[in-house]
């Protein structure tokens, strides 16, 4: 994969760790989509306390068999990608937030690139 830079977008889902979809945990569900679909990648974020719509605190400091964590997964890719997973999105995520930024990407590497970095330092 190349180096890229310029406009792209960030995809933010915010959603509690106990949302399913099709008995599996949703954000696994929608990081394998991400990756099917041919996305730069996703990240899974799990919170340590957080509260959503229905205003009851979900805490890690709190020991129970099922705390409902917040989760964030983050995605960053070009707007025709980040679009791609939308109507995915629409009908997975029955119950919690999705927000999308624009951005301007830097640079990006994949793990291949230590090889070229290498190359670029002599």
């Amino acid at each position: 994969m190349a180096k890229i830079s310029g406009d792209a977008r960030r995809l933010r889902i915010y959603i509690g760790e106990n949302d399913k979809y099709k008995g599996k945990p949703l954000y696994h569900a929608i990081v394998l989509k991400a990756k099917e679909l041919g996305l730069a990648g996703a990240t899974v974020f799990r919170g340590i306390e957080g509260f959503g719509a229905n205003s009851r605190v979900h805490s890690a400091r709190v020991l129970t068999l099922s705390s409902d964590l917040p989760v964030l997964i983050d995605m960053v890719d070009s707007i025709e990608y980040i679009e791609k997973i939308m109507p995915f999105l629409n009908e997975t995520v029955t119950e919690g937030l999705i927000t999308i930024e624009d951005i301007k990407i830097i640079k990006y590497r994949n793990s291949g690139s230590n090889e070229q970095e290498k190359t670029d330092m002599k």
